[in-house]
């Protein structure tokens, strides 16, 4: 198992860098990790962090559908917040695994 600091905060991480025990993320660890990928944070994609953080402790399987249907914003949205592949940015930023929707 492979760490890393963010915001000063040693983190477990796999081989592609996706947490291994989401406990260890903070909002500061998730805004570094976001200017890694070239975003600046608002609170639209805190909300969906937290969003994700919480469908992924109730064990749910995490989709862009399910981001589409959150009422928080739509698929579209979801593109443009997390331009490239939104499920696989957002979930590195949100400290939790790769998502099994993702390849």
């Amino acid at each position: 198992m492979a760490q890393k600091i963010f915001a000063g905060v040693t983190v477990d991480v796999n081989e592609e860098g996706y947490f291994t025990n989401p406990a260890q993320w903070t909002k500061a660890v998730a805004a570094e990790i976001a200017a890694s990928e070239g975003i600046l944070l608002s609170g639209k994609h805190v909300e969906i962090l937290d969003f994700l953080r919480a469908r992924h402790a109730k064990g749910e399987t995490l989709t862009i559908r399910m981001v589409g249907n959150s009422g928080i914003i739509d698929v579209k949205g979801f593109y443009g917040l997390f331009p490239g592949a939104p499920m696989k940015k957002a979930a590195k930023i949100a400290g939790i695994p790769k998502p099994a929707s993702c390849f």
